[in-house]
């Protein structure tokens, strides 16, 4: 997790698609969403997520191979804080193994 969350920024995830997507309707809780192809948007009152995602290349790393999907997050009509507690809760949906 973060301290702060631009209104405009991209990551690198380590998952499928599939696994994504089993994971979004937790992580965004009970905010109103929709999908379309590799977009969704969320309603975030009194905003909006756009989220959009492509598969990338997998990360080799000696023998290992790692899944990676590219997500960008566009944040409308929220506020530092507004933003912050979103992904306060999907970073911790998000999260994977580690600390």
């Amino acid at each position: 997790m973060q301290s702060s969350y631009a209104e405009r920024f991209e990551r690198d995830m380590g998952c499928t698609e599939a696994e994504w997507l089993g994971w979004l309707p937790a992580a965004i809780g009970a905010c109103a969403w929709l999908r379309e192809g590799h977009t969704a948007r969320v309603e975030i009152p009194p905003g909006t997520l756009q989220l959009s995602w492509q598969t990338r290349p997998p990360r080799v790393i000696a023998l290992m191979r790692m899944p990676v999907l590219r997500v960008g997050f566009v944040f409308d009509g929220l506020d530092a804080a507004q933003r912050h507690a979103f992904m306060k809760r999907f970073d911790l949906y998000m999260q994977r193994g580690g600390g």
